[in-house]
């Protein structure tokens, strides 16, 4: 099938798992945005998602998404320097109108991937993991708001989370608009367009977990018990 067997169609399943993947990043903003306002609140969306077959389902299929994404880059990078071969090494200048990010893809790919397994050691491991196997936990598993105090209390994390928000956001502002082209919206003026959007909606998305992290940091969070902020 030319979806896999093509280095276009390569580019198309990464494209779309990559919107995918963008999508889901927007509910998960506005999920952890909740929390900025109400602990309550935010711990009634992770005991609704919990441990729920739906939940799981969804998370089998993220998990699929991101393998697909992660595998097929790490191929199409590799294709792409064996068809360069050695001339790669005769370029020692950045070539005109090319991004940082375009040239950093893998080393970016990379960070992503480090600070997933963080994050999910973090928070999906003590919370959908630990009610799925019944295993002790420094917190109730659907504490979702807890975690997130307990996680930034440590500094370490914050600058941690910080890099990974960063490496996000440069890999995402340009695979934004990539996908587009490869998907078709290649035109000239598409393409500013394309890129101008992508890097106004990756910034917009990107704040917003930035801002949470910084305001569990400084311990300027909503209480749990009253949901209004502390500073």
């Amino acid at each position: 099938m030319w979806l896999f067997n093509s280095s276009i169609g390569k580019k198309v399943v990464m494209s779309v798992t990559g919107i995918a993947l963008i999508l889901f990043l927007t509910f998960h903003c506005c999920m952890n945005v909740v929390a900025l306002f109400s602990g309550e609140a935010y711990n009634m969306i992770c005991e609704l998602l919990g441990a729920n077959w739906y939940a799981v389902a969804a998370t089998l299929g993220l998990a699929a998404l991101a393998a697909f994404h992660i595998v097929y880059a790490f191929i199409l990078t590799m294709q792409n320097r064996r068809a360069r071969g050695t001339e790669r090494y005769a370029v020692t200048e950045k070539p005109a109108k090319v991004e940082w990010a375009s040239q950093n893809m893998l080393v970016l790919g990379i960070i992503i991937l480090l600070g997933l397994l963080l994050h999910l050691f973090n928070f999906w491991y003590n919370m959908m993991f630990a009610e799925l196997t019944g295993m002790a936990t420094p917190l109730h598993p659907a504490d979702g708001f807890g975690y997130i105090k307990l996680t930034f209390s440590n500094w370490c994390y914050v600058i941690l989370y910080i890099i990974w928000i960063v490496a996000i956001w440069f890999h995402f502002s340009h695979g934004f608009w990539s996908a587009m082209h490869t998907l078709g919206w290649n035109g000239k003026i598409w393409q500013k367009r394309w890129q101008c959007i992508g890097l106004i909606y990756t910034t917009l998305l990107m704040l917003g977990f930035l801002v949470v992290v910084l305001a569990f940091a400084f311990g300027c969070a909503p209480s749990l018990c009253c949901g209004s902020a502390c500073c």
